[in-house]
């Protein structure tokens, strides 16, 4: 089914940057305004320069982020900073870091992926995307003709794919070595060899592939496929468009790791807020925790947050088939933690929600505590503005108990098999139901879409 090919890659040269790590960096959509300046300031060719430019004042059509990314990108072809691989190749890298004090490493092969539209059911999303994002992806592939970062997609590996790329590398010196700002360690493997390229390719034509992390991205290909065929009547089979670059792990690496998205509301009234929780009580069991700061002059100080996520993380400890919300008001000494009553979904929703979905806590979020209580409609939920996300639970309580920020909803992670259950039912989650850590790093690997 799916279509994995080698392609040639466009790299930065060793030779001229010493550590990869003054260059490479998060994905866009993860990397906040300050972070994207010291990147800025940490390097003149960081690839955030590329996939999340500065705007400036005096934008234009003619020169904005956009176009100044495709200015960089060719003069760093140009000069040797960015070299393209002579030869087709596939990409193994990993990355080593800590989940809960224990060490783990997650592989994943950065391949070219030839694109389906959803309903083909090959490759498959799980979540809603944004649509000012997405217009936002749009001009900058359009100005760029390039990949600048690859889509993080996730499959069923029975057969241990990984493994044989893994087993083919152990003895050979990686292209890249460095720690990142985190201290994750990553690697990455050039790997050339036609038979190994070619038992690659042949073990993913019965696979589907799921879309993990990236969905804005494989929205905007599909958008810039069909926008040059608009413009060009011959356009070819063999159009780079035609493919994407994908980041693609195995569901059974036991680095796949899940961390919940949290919720930050502003523009939320004092009068809403004190109706929302009488509304709730009908729906759920309501505990209420009383802070206890050292500082109460000072509640974000680091022991006040530490503190409060201590006794959140054990009021929020769930039974299989239990839903918990970690619930903070700006500027409040205390908490709420949220227990849904048995039934209420299938009693607020019968038939309109599909049973699956309804097991799930973005949706429980989602449909009956933003819209049902909150009274939230589809603009709402689409809108930056009223609504903030952040995988920290230790910035979401600081959110509420700094008061930048109304209400903070601290949620448990989705796991893996509800990602694959609801996409194989070609069902959606909303916005943000995942956040796979850590994220694919951006710049490592890149990927010219001309002819």
């Amino acid at each position: 089914m799916a279509e994995i090919i080698p392609f040639q890659g466009i790299l930065y040269n060793t030779e001229k940057i010493e550590n990869i790590s003054d260059v490479v960096t998060p994905p866009y959509d993860v990397i906040s305004d300050k972070e994207r300046d010291a990147f800025y300031e940490r390097h003149p060719n960081s690839a955030v320069r590329l996939d999340k430019g500065k705007p400036a004042a005096t934008d234009t059509d003619q020169d904005n982020p956009h176009t100044r990314a495709a200015a960089y990108f060719q003069s760093w072809l140009n000069d040797g900073i960015l070299i393209e691989d002579a030869d087709p190749a596939l990409y193994l890298t990993s990355v080593k870091f800590n989940v809960a004090d224990e060490p783990v490493t997650r592989f994943g092969l950065i391949a070219r992926v030839r694109l389906e539209p959803f309903e083909k059911n090959i490759i498959l999303p799980h979540e809603t995307t944004f649509s000012k994002v997405k217009t936002e992806r749009f001009e900058l592939i359009k100005a760029c003709n390039a990949n600048f970062s690859q889509i993080f997609s996730i499959f069923s590996d029975q057969t241990n794919i990984i493994g044989l790329l893994t087993s083919c590398v152990e003895n050979s010196a990686p292209v890249f070595d460095f720690n990142d700002d985190a201290d994750h360690q990553h690697k990455l493997w050039r790997i050339t060899d036609p038979s190994i390229l070619q038992k690659v390719s042949d073990a993913f034509k019965d696979k589907k592939l799921f879309i993990a992390d990236g969905h804005h991205r494989y929205e905007t290909a599909l958008n810039y496929k069909k926008w040059l065929i608009g413009k060009n009547p011959d356009f070819s089979a063999d159009h780079p468009a035609n493919y994407t670059m994908m980041y693609l792990c195995s569901i059974q690496d036991p680095g796949l790791v899940i961390l919940p998205t949290h919720r930050l509301l502003t523009k939320i009234s004092k009068e809403t807020q004190n109706d929302f929780l009488q509304k709730a009580e009908s729906f759920f069991d309501i505990e209420k925790h009383a802070l206890d700061p050292a500082d109460t002059s000072n509640p974000a100080d680091t022991s006040n947050l530490a503190s409060a996520q201590k006794q959140l993380d054990q009021a929020m400890t769930i039974a299989p088939g239990e839903h918990k919300f970690g619930v903070f008001f700006k500027n409040r000494q205390e908490f709420y933690v949220f227990k849904l009553k048995s039934g209420v979904m299938d009693d607020v929703f019968s038939s309109d929600i599909e049973a699956s979905l309804k097991e799930l806590d973005v949706i429980i979020l989602t449909r009956l505590i933003f819209v049902k209580l909150l009274g939230f409609d589809d603009a709402m939920l689409d809108d930056h503005d009223l609504i903030n996300f952040t995988s920290k639970k230790i910035d979401a309580i600081s959110a509420a108990m700094t008061g930048t920020h109304d209400m903070a909803f601290i949620l448990n992670p989705t796991t893996n098999e509800q990602v694959t259950q609801i996409a194989e039912k070609g069902l959606i989650m909303p916005r943000k139901s995942t956040y796979y850590f850590p994220k694919a790093i951006s710049g490592q690997v890149m990927r010219s879409l001309k002819p």
